[in-house]
């Protein structure tokens, strides 16, 4: 009873973690040069998103949490929505 419990724990563990790995999706290493963002505060205003070429100049607002044009443009990238 014990070999065939912890096979069947076995199981259920590696069942969870190809949920998470599947809910996780694709992970890249942390490295320079693999940043989402750009952020210029000086001599200009700047944010880009590398992933979508996105630019905006009102860094202050960025910074204070508005970013649904960056949000908007990666769905309609990965065409999560249309």
């Amino acid at each position: 009873m014990r070999v065939l419990q912890a096979k069947l724990l076995e199981l259920k563990r590696r069942e969870q973690e190809a949920e998470i790995s599947e809910i996780r999706g694709e992970q890249q290493e942390i490295a320079w040069g693999s940043q989402i963002r750009s952020y210029v505060f000086h001599p200009y205003s700047l944010v880009k998103d590398h992933r979508t070429n996105v630019e905006t100049g009102n860094v202050s607002a960025v910074m204070d949490g508005e970013i649904d044009a960056f949000i908007a443009a990666f769905l309609q990238k990965t065409k999560i929505v249309q």
